[in-house]
């Protein structure tokens, strides 16, 4: 599978009589994007909205973040079982609008939305405060259930970034990357004397709000499976879920996966990347055991020499990580774990809800209880009450004068378990 990805590079989004895009810049007719989002019965108003990085704006409560992209050539569509057909993706070209995103907000929907500042610290906590933001801030009609809600709003995002990536289609991109994964076989014919690596991507799908869906089919519904990583950069999975915003996956994040392009990157050099495993969260022991031994299966049959593991989410899935980790490493496979941590606002708790001491390789990406206070912005995009009941968040973060004291985890992409976010460590 072999996909070349043609970024095209957007300074600005602005609103116009026509749109277009034209050296960088994206000119958006407000009623264009009406039209896209289509006529649905559950939506009763759209604000639209365009938001910069440095301006003193917050949107709240995020739903999801969207990146525009739109397939040039080879199988399929972007966002197949929603937008597009069902074909397999993950080949030919697709062009990007790298440096726009769209996002949806409006009415809580769970209560594990979250926030995104494009100015002040909370900014240097989302890598969402650097992008150009169509904001569609989504009012539904009163009495819709709370499925129903997050589904509009998730398809009315899809359908909108669908709609901005077309106006990339014959544009020259500013630069080109190329992806590809052999047939097994082949691929390791390719690198025989490199350790053979596989990433094992755990999928949120604990139910209740807590989905994500494979071209279009809820993951708790799947058996884990093989998949080439380009899939994922041509919207195989899409996030529909209401976890905690610090380490959801966005399915911005899905589409610009960090540690699917540096195991490309590093693909023939360090080390030979045979695909991705993906894997479901799930609530009950019996599925639990069955997800996770399919998975340690799936590996060994790969031939992989290590594997990367990654979780979404905090808690219950911890319990999945855990016999991920114990199962592969039992068949003499290595694990490197990447997961944050619920210290307690100290950082002096049990981070992890279950441990094992196989798992001995781990990378943290923070601890979402960390204490942060927010600064009052001057302009609030969606309903700045939700911070009273987002997680991360209590009865009283938002204060009177518009700031806001919460937990990092009110903030999205803060502690992102993929690594798409801003924390390190320091040594001393």
């Amino acid at each position: 599978m072999r996909l070349e990805i043609g970024n095209i590079f957007i300074k600005d989004i602005q609103f116009g009589e026509k749109t277009e895009i034209k050296n960088g810049i994206i000119t958006i007719k407000k009623e264009d994007v009406l039209t896209a989002i289509g006529k649905d019965e559950k939506i009763k108003k759209v604000d639209i909205d365009i938001v910069r990085p440095g301006e003193d704006v917050r949107i709240i409560p995020v739903k999801d973040v969207v990146e525009p992209r739109v397939k040039v050539s080879g199988n399929g569509g972007i966002f197949p079982g929603f937008i597009s057909k069902t074909d397999t993706v993950g080949d030919g070209r697709t062009h990007v609008l790298k440096g726009a995103a769209v996002v949806t907000t409006g009415s809580i929907v769970g209560f594990q939305e979250g926030i995104i500042d494009m100015s002040g610290i909370g900014a240097e906590y989302t890598p969402f405060s650097k992008t150009n933001n169509l904001v569609l801030n989504i009012e539904v009609q009163p009495g819709i259930e709370k499925h129903e809600h997050e589904k509009t709003l998730r398809l009315a995002g899809f359908r909108v970034a669908a709609f901005l990536g077309r106006l990339g289609k014959d544009a020259e991109p500013d630069e080109v990357k190329v992806y590809e994964t052999l047939p097994l076989l082949k691929q390791i014919e390719k690198y025989p004397d490199l350790p053979k690596v596989v990433y094992v991507y755990m999928l949120q799908s604990q139910g209740l709000m807590h989905d994500t869906y494979v071209y279009g089919v809820d993951a708790k519904k799947i058996i884990p499976t093989f998949m080439y990583g380009t899939e994922m950069f041509d919207g195989a999975v899409v996030s529909g879920n209401c976890v905690s915003a610090c380490d959801k996956n966005p399915t911005y994040v899905h589409m610009n996966h960090p540690v699917i392009e540096d195991l490309y990157k590093r693909d023939g050099k360090d080390f030979n990347f045979l695909g991705c495993v993906i894997t479901n969260e799930n609530v009950y022991l019996a599925d639990k055991e069955r997800s996770s031994s399919y998975t340690a299966k799936l590996v060994e049959f790969l031939g992989a020499d290590a594997v990367i593991i990654s979780e979404e989410g905090f808690g219950n899935p911890d319990a999945d990580l855990v016999m991920n980790c114990n199962k592969i490493s039992a068949k003499g496979i290595k694990t490197v774990l990447i997961t944050d941590e619920y210290a307690g606002r100290d950082g002096s708790s049990q981070s992890l809800a279950d441990s094992t001491p196989k798992g001995d390789c781990v990378v943290t990406c923070g601890n979402a209880n960390q204490v942060i206070t927010l600064p009052p912005m001057k302009k609030v995009i969606g309903n700045p009450e939700a911070a009273n009941l987002i997680a991360g968040g209590y009865m009283g973060s938002l204060r009177e004068d518009g700031s806001i004291n919460a937990e990092i985890q009110v903030i999205t992409g803060a502690t992102s378990e993929v690594g798409f976010n801003y924390l390190s460590a320091k040594g001393y």
